[in-house]
């Protein structure tokens, strides 16, 4: 079963907590630093589905869909991404790009808005190149202190 993934302005939004996983079939120790160029899954806190994109395009946009799969954080290889930055690893507050490990596309809010029944909701897609569009942060949410082995 698959769920919309949209996005919305609203901060405050419960829809928009996503909790980081290993990739398929691979676990990751809690506390442990999340290095640029790991491949990671993101599990949607609310469905427990995982962020995941397959070769379907997009209502809005025409890119790559992406939406939520599988039950309780099990999935499929189309649940990957590559975390993409610049420094050794993902820190809060610092801007990185989420690639599809499957497709190789990148995921992106292009800013396509949704009419009836999601009104005023962004379309979030996968798109072949990287721009201002596919940029994302952590802002808010639990961060677990690095345990001291892996400083």
């Amino acid at each position: 079963m698959y769920n919309s993934v949209t996005a919305v302005g609203d901060t405050t939004d419960q829809n928009s907590y996503w909790q980081v996983k290993g990739k398929t079939d691979t676990q990751c120790q809690r506390g442990t630093p999340v290095e640029c160029g790991s491949t990671i899954r993101l599990l949607h806190v609310a469905t427990r589905r995982n962020l995941h994109s397959h070769d379907f395009q997009s209502p809005l946009s025409h890119n790559q869909e992406v939406s939520c799969f599988g039950e309780d954080g099990e999935g499929d290889a189309g649940d990957n991404w590559v975390v993409v930055c610049s420094t050794q690893q993902w820190r809060r507050n610092d801007a990185i790009r989420l690639k599809h490990v499957v497709s190789e596309k990148f995921l992106a809010v292009p800013g396509d808005v949704y009419g009836r029944p999601i009104h005023g909701q962004k379309e979030v897609c996968a798109q072949a190149t990287d721009s201002r569009n596919n940029k994302w942060k952590s802002m808010e949410g639990i961060y677990i202190k690095p345990n001291e082995e892996h400083n």
